[in-house]
């Protein structure tokens, strides 16, 4: 892993929020989508960049349904970490424990932001078993709650 750069996937499933945690880290983030019923949805990725420190942090966001797991297997390719979304006002998604064991599988170091934790109906424990040995970050974001502090605290897992 290079020093002082960390390229990042951010995974998730459908409208966990990963488009809106990249947004939160880099307001000139960039975002290929399109419409669908319900309003847009990420189709190629989100890209985003962020200084943590001395550490530039390079965020590939991926695309949420699972029709795209072609799209995400390519952004992935020479991540250093990876964060997964979880929408915490939802039931588990299948896809967060698929991704899971998948990243470990590939030995990558992850963590995971449990989003929506401000809603009402947020429940971050009904996601105890799916989470592992994983960091978990409680977040926001929409409104950036403490979305800088858990990058940071996860970059600085990554350096050890």
């Amino acid at each position: 892993m290079a020093h002082g750069k960390f390229k990042l996937c951010v995974f998730g499933p459908y409208d966990a929020g990963k488009s809106s945690l990249i947004q939160a880290l880099d307001q000139n983030t960039r975002h290929i989508e399109a419409r669908c019923e319900g309003g847009s949805t990420t189709v190629a990725l989100d890209y985003g960049r962020v200084q943590v420190g001395q550490e530039t942090v390079y965020l590939f966001g991926t695309p949420g349904q699972e029709r795209f797991e072609f799209v995400r297997q390519i952004l992935a390719r020479g991540m250093d970490g990876a964060i997964i979304v979880v929408d915490s006002t939802a039931d588990p998604d299948p896809m967060v424990r698929h991704l899971s064991n998948w990243l470990i599988a590939q030995k990558v170091p992850y963590a995971i932001m449990l989003n929506k934790c401000d809603l009402p109906g947020s429940s971050p424990s009904r996601f105890a078993h799916e989470i592992g040995d994983a960091s978990v970050y409680l977040v926001s974001a929409k409104s950036g709650k403490n979305v800088h502090e858990a990058l940071s605290l996860f970059i600085q897992g990554l350096k050890r």
